[in-house]
């Protein structure tokens, strides 16, 4: 009977629900130990470093344990939730031959076993808030000093494939991908450093920026090696002598808001930036705009300046093509690109992103407004997934919104160009001859400067404020 029992669970692991990833917070669980979940039911939100995403349970059966409560971040493929499937009865043996990818579940069966010890008594409540709860979120313990790092990066690796485990594949174990986040494979590439020869250092055999530092310059690696290690020892002490709840607050730096930092310094020390001004009447554009949402063909859509801008970049890249591109530090190349991804910043809660409108180019203007108001609801709600801001070619970030005149933004990575748009404000202007209010903004178009120079980006800036002056030339021009 034990058998059978232990057999009927299942174990869903974190998945990577992004490239590179190696770890997700568990922001809400939609269910609790005791519901019954379906096939491809949504059971939590999990969020990583480039998104809010809902993870689906893969089979049909009833919540035996959750392992992990809110608040907790978890390495990908550790088992999150066990479900016990044995309404399936004779389905759940046959289970491994029809879905290869849960033939690791055998490597889990430890877990399955502690399950019945731990299960809650009736439905109780999830625990919510940061940090781990001793009895849920203790990790099994590790095999040997050395080799677990790797055997672990193997396993998890060939468990997502859905293969079998690491063991059983001799070959697996030849070049395991090593564990790293995106912002240390970033310096990686920059130094020219493999990874596969970096020995990791962090938790679970993840690569730190340290590591790969320590592999780039190896006689300067044991320098700072002592102020390293003694981080984690003073580092606890300071606060708790100094820090003072009722005057300060502090908030932990992860999730969207980590990696948006790390890639902004990335990008500001790796690219070099260049920024140009200029500032346009776009009062024709606003009459514009008002005349478009009388048409019939954007009724429900949502039009609005921002609309218009987007269509006056795009139509400024299809006459200076050579700004839709990246630089290839590893090549040596120019990249260049014959599609447009533009993305379109968006500050919320857990941070700014920025997703991206796949193929602008191709869209005509109703479909670029569709596929405006669907990433601006999306990016609202949260439900941004990483595909959807990954790719991008160009961006917008509008900082007129917040009251701004301008700025001088920072490029996504491996993006060419970013365009920044000011507030639009009715200000004296000379207008045929005669001082008139007019509405106004200033443009700022930054560039890397390795691949675009001030002509090319001149050109750019110069045809999007045409445009956006004679919103007519949309018509010439696109």
């Amino acid at each position: 009977m034990t058998t059978m029992t232990e057999a009927s669970v299942r174990e869903f692991k974190m998945p990577d629900v992004g490239e590179g990833l190696t770890e997700a917070e568990i922001l809400k669980w939609y269910v609790q130990a005791g519901d019954t979940v379906t096939d491809g039911q949504v059971v939590c939100e999990v969020e990583t470093a480039k998104a809010a995403v809902e993870l689906p349970i893969p089979y049909d059966g009833v919540v035996r344990e959750l392992r992990f409560p809110e608040g907790t971040t978890v390495d990908v493929g550790t088992a999150i939730i066990s479900v016990d499937v044995a309404g399936g009865a004779a389905a759940a043996p046959e289970a491994p031959a029809e879905a290869p990818a849960e033939a690791p579940e055998a490597s889990a069966a430890p877990d399955a076993a502690e399950a019945p010890e731990k299960k809650p008594e009736g439905r109780q409540p999830v625990l919510v808030g940061y940090g781990v709860a001793a009895s849920s979120t203790k990790r099994r313990p590790r095999k040997g000093p050395e080799v677990p790092a790797q055997q672990a990066s193997v396993a998890i690796q060939t468990e997502l494939n859905g293969h079998g485990p690491a063991t059983t594949s001799p070959a697996a174990t030849v070049q395991p991908r090593p564990l790293a986040k995106p912002p240390v494979r970033k310096l990686a590439k920059d130094l020219g450093v493999d990874l596969t020869t970096v020995i990791p250092s962090g938790p679970d055999g993840i690569i730190t920026r340290e590591d790969v530092h320590a592999a780039a310059t190896p006689a300067e690696a044991p320098a700072p090696e002592p102020a390293v290690t003694q981080a984690p020892v003073t580092a606890p002490v300071a606060p708790t002598a100094s820090y003072d709840a009722a005057r300060e607050t502090r908030v932990p730096v992860k999730g969207v808001r980590k990696a948006t930092a790390a890639a902004m310094v990335g990008s500001a020390f790796t690219a070099p930036h260049v920024t140009e001004f200029v500032t346009v009447d776009v009062t024709r554009t606003l009459k514009l705009v008002e005349e478009l949402k009388q048409d019939k063909d954007l009724q429900g859509l949502r039009v609005n300046p921002l609309l218009l801008i987007a269509k006056a970049l795009l139509v400024a890249i299809k006459r200076n093509p050579d700004i839709n591109a990246s630089w290839d530090e590893a090549n040596q190349e120019i990249v260049l690109k014959h599609y447009v991804n533009l993305g379109i910043a968006a500050a919320t809660p857990r941070g700014l992103i920025v997703p991206n409108i796949k193929d602008a180019h191709t869209k005509t203007l109703p479909q670029l407004a569709e596929s405006l108001g669907e990433l601006v609801a999306t990016a609202k709600e949260g439900r941004t997934s990483p595909a959807a801001m990954q790719g991008g070619t160009v961006t917008i970030t509008n900082v007129g919104v917040f009251g701004v005149d301008t700025g001088t933004p920072i490029l996504p990575p491996g993006e060419a160009a970013i365009l920044a748009v000011g507030a639009i404000k009715l200000q004296p202007w000379i207008h045929k001859g005669k001082v008139k209010p007019r509405q106004v903004t200033t443009l700022a178009l930054s560039f890397d400067h390795r691949l675009v120079d001030g002509e090319l980006g001149s050109k750019v800036l110069a045809d999007v404020a045409a445009v956006l002056e004679q919103p007519k030339k949309l018509i010439t021009w696109a």
